[in-house]
């Protein structure tokens, strides 16, 4: 009976078996960091739609505290909600310190 033994192994093969999982560790590293980095520039577009969406608001309140402050409209409410009028120079009395 005949004993069949396996032939042993080339030599630098166990190095190039190093060099292939380095490689495929190498690109799975590179998908996995594209991958995180789109997804923080995703996060960072959508961060900066909110603040964009703020701004507008901000803008708009501003606006509208303006409206409700302005001169005018504070006159009018005097005027016809309080009865206020501009007292004639008669009944003007100045007040010493």
């Amino acid at each position: 009976m005949s004993r069949v033994f396996a032939k042993p192994l080339p030599t630098g093969s166990l190095m190039l078996l190093v060099l292939f999982i380095a490689v495929l560790l190498s690109a799975i590293g590179v998908s996995c960091s594209a991958h995180w980095n789109r997804q923080l520039l995703n996060g960072l577009y959508n961060e900066l739609s909110v603040r964009d969406k703020a701004q507008a608001e901000w803008g708009r309140l501003i606006l509208e505290q303006s409206t409700w402050t302005a001169h005018s409209r504070i006159e009018g409410l005097a005027t016809y909600q309080l009865k206020m009028r501009t007292p004639e120079p008669g009944e003007v009395r100045m007040v010493s310190p």
